[in-house]
């Protein structure tokens, strides 16, 4: 007696109806008679049919999956574009591949060795980076490519303005009455990041148009690297007012310093941050809410919708951010009357 599972041919045979029938009633896809609807669910329940992706690939053309490539998985930040996704591509009733290459910028080559050819329906791509070389070499995979992070003319792009968003934040700390504001980026140890650079000009921009001289320190990205930056900060003869730091991550190692030292935030010194990590509600710490899950649920929305033919392959979406004021900032003790 075969013991074979029951095909989409094996549902068409007894509903008689074409495979492509069957394949448009288990997508739940228009243009399906009700009574002929349910003749082939019938079928499938009486044969205990489950429906196969790979099979159904063979009829409509499509594999069910969308593949995200994403430099880490760890940090907070990618997992958190991860589940905005994962949940929308959930709801449409597709499967979503990962695949960690382990840098911000890989080594050059790096998208030969992605497995993505027949594989996928689409690609999201999560603050990569990439160059226009890089972007051709995703576009020999045949699918539609959604990019997360970066602007690019002429491709799908999901992506907050991180210049103004940063301009945003140093106004705030300079309405609130600093002069003094120091600026702590990042930079990887061979790649500094579009993001990044955008930020820090926004924080020049706005020093300048307020008359006043930037003051900025980069050093590695994460804790570490916000730490050993208030170290130095904390050194000056005539240390800043306010800090404003490119990621969350680097304003709670700033934090830690500031706490090690004994200096009050913000009775000292006024501290924020750009993310709205989920740390940050924990430190109260004022900062830029981009919200990373919208922005992975933005780019899984046109992946989909791109590759239903309802959205140009061109199309951009700029996502909001919004400043979430705490208690790390504050008027700096002279305009607050203190000593």
């Amino acid at each position: 007696m075969s013991t074979r599972p029951p095909s989409m041919r094996d549902v068409a045979s007894r509903a008689g109806v074409s495979l492509s029938t069957v394949s448009r009633v288990m997508r739940g896809a228009p243009g399906v008679a009700p009574q002929v609807r349910e003749r082939v669910r019938n079928a499938a329940d009486e044969l205990s049919y489950v429906v196969s992706r790979n099979a159904s690939g063979l009829v409509t053309g499509r594999t069910g999956r969308v593949s995200v490539v994403v430099p880490y998985l760890k940090p907070w930040f990618f997992g958190s574009v991860l589940a905005g996704i994962s949940e929308v591509l959930r709801e449409a009733d597709l499967d979503m591949l990962v695949y960690q290459v382990g840098d911000l910028r890989p080594q050059p080559g790096w998208t030969r060795t992605l497995p993505l050819r027949r594989n996928c329906d689409a690609v999201i791509t999560v603050s990569m980076d990439l160059s226009e070389e890089e972007c051709h070499r995703l576009d020999d995979v045949g699918v539609p490519l959604v990019l997360t992070g970066q602007r690019v003319p002429g491709r799908a792009s999901v992506f907050i303005d991180d210049q103004a968003g940063a301009a945003g934040a140093t106004r705030h700390l300079l309405n609130l009455g600093h002069t003094r504001i120091a600026y702590i980026g990042s930079r990887g140890d061979s790649w500094y990041s579009g993001s990044s650079m955008n930020r820090l000009r926004g924080y020049q921009a706005a020093m300048g148009k307020a008359g006043l001289t930037p003051w900025s320190l980069i050093k590695p990205p994460g804790h570490e690297g916000g730490e050993h930056a208030m170290g130095e900060l904390l050194s000056d003869l005539d240390p800043p007012t306010a800090v404003l730091a490119e990621f969350d991550d680097i304003a709670m190692g700033a934090h830690r310093a500031l706490r090690r030292s004994g200096i009050g935030v913000p009775e000292a010194i006024s501290l924020m941050g750009f993310d709205n990590h989920e740390g940050a509600a924990i430190l109260d710490l004022t900062t830029v809410d981009q919200s990373p899950a919208d922005i992975g649920a933005a780019a899984g929305r046109l992946a989909v919708e791109i590759t239903e033919g309802t959205r140009p392959r061109d199309t951009h979406l700029e996502m909001p951010t919004q400043i979430i004021p705490r208690q790390s900032t504050s008027a700096p003790r002279s305009v607050r009357g203190l000593s």
